[in-house]
């Protein structure tokens, strides 16, 4: 499984931004994608995962009621719509997806919000 995020860049608070992750390779044997982030100097955390079929949704609850992770099965994409983004949600963004018992990454995406 390849793992290409698009998407990042600098944003005032308040905006918005869409980050996207292109899946290729074994795309059928995904069971979970995931967004994470790691601020500098701070550990990765998990932003918000789907799971495929069933299409159960988690967040963190920082992110709760601001961002939305969606997919698109036709595409294998996956999505996180940012909304009122804060200076604290600057970070790299990471897709992961977890397969046949291996998690993937993607090469990540900066994401950086002024104040």
């Amino acid at each position: 499984v390849q793992l290409v995020e698009s998407g990042g860049g600098l944003m005032q608070a308040g905006g918005s931004l869409r980050l996207s992750c292109a899946a290729s390779g074994s795309t059928f044997s995904i069971n979970i994608m995931a967004w994470y982030r790691q601020a500098p100097g701070k550990q990765r955390e998990l932003v918000a995962n789907i799971r495929t079929g069933i299409g159960r949704i988690n967040y963190a609850d920082s992110v709760k009621g601001r961002f939305t992770i969606s997919r698109d099965n036709t595409k294998n994409t996956m999505y996180l719509q940012m909304n009122s983004l804060k200076p604290e949600d600057t970070a790299v963004y990471y897709c992961n997806a977890y397969a046949l018992g291996y998690s993937y990454w993607g090469q990540g995406t900066q994401v950086t919000v002024s104040s």
